[in-house]
């Protein structure tokens, strides 16, 4: 009902019809069975009664709303930044660390024009979602691309200069807020990540690489989470390759709006989300030496 009243300016039924209009209440419920199944267009209509090209009409125009919906995905305050940070360092002992940025491949309907670009590395068309835990989202790129690739491509990399500044000494060194990234991606002095796998690491900086694995294992939960939630993003749906990106991204506000109301997200979801992973493996990235 929250969700209703903030979309109520864009999605309410204009006053004079032909014939009755499909009520607000109804109109929403349809785009959260759409997005949180993975029903196709004709199932949706059947299930609630009205056509196919209605469904459609209220995913486009809930998932086209750049309103309160997609300022749900935001960077965080220097406050909010900070507060993050406190966190990640009581909670696994690392100082500075203010996110995590990871990606995850989305199934898609490619075009048959440019079908190899979307190929991953698992041999099944995709998007690469690229997010930063809490902070940003990212889905632009085909799923041939590299992670490092999708960064140097994505919002965050071009405006990096706005993430939040709060300097620490450690060590007597000024260490700036930082995001953890896997291997695959580049050394920033902004991105940080762990040593290279070689049998010449030190003890310290083992353990170093035990502790930051520890903390990546948050973005991996969030998009386990994401997926039970949001169906949709779980198998190839009947979205135009071309709007893909915008409802991705919707559903990322989605789950960011749930998290904000303290929504309870049941435990056997994430089970079926395993499940449903092993018929779209994902591909692993090659580390860019």
């Amino acid at each position: 009902m929250k969700l209703c009243s903030i979309m109520e300016r864009y999605m309410a039924p204009d006053d004079v019809t032909v014939r009755a209009p499909v009520p607000l209440i109804m109109r929403i419920a349809v785009v959260l069975y759409k997005l949180g199944s993975c029903a196709e267009y004709r199932v949706v209509a059947n299930q609630f009664g009205i056509s196919k090209s209605s469904v459609k009409k209220f995913v486009y125009m809930f998932c086209m709303v750049q309103g309160p919906i997609k300022q749900l995905i935001r960077v965080p305050t220097d406050e909010e930044a900070a507060e993050i940070a406190r966190r990640f360092e009581a909670s696994h002992h690392i100082p500075q660390i203010m996110g995590l940025i990871d990606g995850t491949h989305i199934p898609i309907l490619p075009p048959s024009d440019g079908y190899k670009d979307f190929v991953n590395r698992k041999g099944w068309p995709s998007y690469i979602l690229q997010a930063v835990v809490d902070d940003r989202f990212c889905c632009k790129m085909p799923g041939s691309a590299h992670d490092a690739n999708a960064l140097r491509q994505s919002d965050l990399f071009q405006r990096a200069h706005l993430l939040p500044k709060s300097m620490k000494t450690i060590g007597g060194h000024d260490v700036n807020l930082l995001i953890v990234g896997d291997p695959a991606y580049p050394l920033l002095d902004w991105l940080i990540k762990g040593y290279a796998n070689s049998p010449h690491l030190t003890p310290q900086q083992d353990s170093f690489n035990t502790y930051l694995s520890s903390v990546r294992v948050g973005v991996e939960m969030t998009f386990g989470l994401l997926k039970s939630r949001r169906r949709v993003l779980l198998k190839r749906s009947d979205f135009h390759f071309s709007f893909a990106p915008t409802m991705i991204a919707t559903c990322c506000a989605l789950h960011n709006f749930c998290q904000k109301e303290l929504d309870h997200a049941n435990s056997s979801w994430l089970e079926e989300v395993t499940d449903r992973l092993n018929n779209f493996p994902q591909p692993n990235q090659p580390v860019n030496l």
